[in-house]
């Protein structure tokens, strides 16, 4: 699929004047922006992002706003997963062609279970940028900037790392290029074959501990070689549609990458098909907000447990004035503990509105502790009851729970606690690689996709 777009418009010296307001979020608050070290090294890398091919193409982009659109109306769901933070060094072949792998294995269960597509977006190609809680850390007496992304500063603890690097960001792109391109080959060919993954997760069922997830898993084997036996064409079964999704954290680089479409005249955000807003950057009067309700993407937003339902109809006005179905997506991050009782006066209310919105949960970020031994961990068991929470409530108000938004990988680490094949905190020394937060692993990822797929199968 192509389109033509044009180049990205300069920074003027007068925001009001760009088309559509795209620079007017520079006179508003830009939370959790770099400090960049050099105004000329800044300058440069802006202007060259300004110049490079797009990313993502237009068309691909109102591709997804279709099947978000789908999904907000219950016809479809969204499974969207990746790394809480990509590295430069970790966007080898062997590394994105197993995290694709999980996301595809997954996605076969979550079909079955929910006999409805399944729309599949990586939290990668872009993912390389991130908010913190502290400007600074300080380790034995030294004080330096806290690690905020490949795309800003690098992880090792010393000055020189640490630094906030804005050439960094035009290396950013290149990486996410490269890792696209390979996404694209992956998706495109016979990886994706449908009897090739599900070949993989009999792998998974094999394991004495995913055993009572053999019953579903023969189901599904039982169905593809029906499927095999009627002469269903296969080669269309070969090839899927994956979309690259980040957090749009650095506005000097998403403005750089946005581009006019030739064929409409609207600005698209060429880093990724869909973007989302965090909950330290989801303020309603600030830039972000301003800067993504001028782009044609899809848009996420994150809501914790503080969001009121003032605060859920704001931004829908703000951002989806005109009620467009699959415009907006709510991705929920309530926490286990609050998801009961905090979800359902905003779904309540947002529906009560009129607003068609798309309801993800994102059941990582509300439950991260502290293990004993010192590391950032989850409890795979509080995961899964925010994600049971999430389900429950949309049944109770007739809505629909649209999809999963989740931090995981295709790697064997050790970074979430329990599972069925349980992870202990003894495994961490080992096994934990992430920079930032904690992921499931690959066996987790999928024993999630089993039971995800039961309760779809429910509504």
């Amino acid at each position: 699929m192509t389109d033509s777009l044009a180049p990205a418009l300069p920074r003027p010296a007068d925001p009001a004047s760009t088309i559509d307001g795209l620079d007017a979020w520079r006179s508003k608050t830009a939370a959790q922006q770099p400090a960049w070290q050099d105004p000329e090294v800044h300058a440069s890398s802006v202007k060259e992002l300004s110049s490079l091919p797009p990313l993502v193409f237009a068309g691909e982009v109102d591709v997804l706003r279709e099947r978000l659109a789908a999904a907000a109306q219950g016809k479809a769901f969204l499974l969207q997963g990746g790394d809480c933070a990509e590295t430069f060094d970790g966007a080898t072949a062997d590394k994105i062609s197993a995290r694709v792998r999980t996301i595809l294995q997954m996605a076969v269960v979550l079909t079955y279970g929910a006999s409805l597509p399944v729309i599949k977006m990586g939290r990668m190609a872009g993912q390389f940028a991130k908010p913190r809680s502290s400007n600074d850390e300080t380790r034995d007496g030294l004080t330096l900037p806290a690690y905020r992304g490949d795309m800003v500063n690098g992880y090792d603890f010393s000055p020189e790392s640490r630094g906030h690097d804005a050439s960094r960001m035009v290396k950013a792109y290149h990486t996410s290029a490269s890792t696209l391109n390979l996404i694209r080959a992956f998706t495109q060919g016979g990886f994706a074959d449908l009897r090739l993954v599900h070949h993989w997760n009999k792998g998974f069922t094999a394991n004495p501990a995913h055993s009572r997830y053999e019953s579903l898993a023969r189901e599904i084997d039982r169905a593809v070689r029906f499927m095999d036996a009627c002469g269903t064409d296969f080669d269309a079964l070969k090839r899927v549609e994956f979309f690259a999704s980040h957090e749009a954290l650095l506005l000097d680089y998403e403005r750089a990458l946005t581009r006019i479409d030739s064929r409409t005249s609207l600005p698209y955000d060429t880093s990724a098909h869909f973007l989302w807003i965090g909950e330290r950057t989801r303020d309603i009067d600030g830039a972000h907000v301003e800067f993504l309700s001028r782009v044609r993407n899809p848009i996420g937003v994150k809501l914790g447990p503080s969001t009121s339902a003032d605060d859920a109809l704001a931004l829908i006005d703000k951002l989806d004035p005109d009620r467009e179905p699959g415009r907006l997506t709510f991705i929920t991050r309530m926490g286990a503990r609050n998801i009961r009782e905090k979800l359902p006066q905003l779904v309540e209310r947002v529906t009560a509105s009129g607003a068609q919105v798309l309801w993800v949960t994102d059941p990582m970020h509300g439950n991260t502790l502290t293990s004993p031994n010192g590391y950032k961990t989850r409890n795979f068991d509080d995961v899964i009851d925010e994600v049971q929470g999430f389900f429950e409530v949309h049944k109770a108000l007739g809505t629909f729970p649209g999809g999963v938004h989740v931090e995981m990988t295709g790697d064997d680490v050790a970074e979430c606690l329990g599972g069925a094949d349980p992870i202990d905190q003894d495994a961490f020394a080992e096994r934990y690689e992430s920079v930032c937060d904690p992921r499931l692993n690959h066996m987790q990822s999928l024993e999630m996709a089993f039971l995800v797929a039961g309760a779809l199968a429910k509504i």
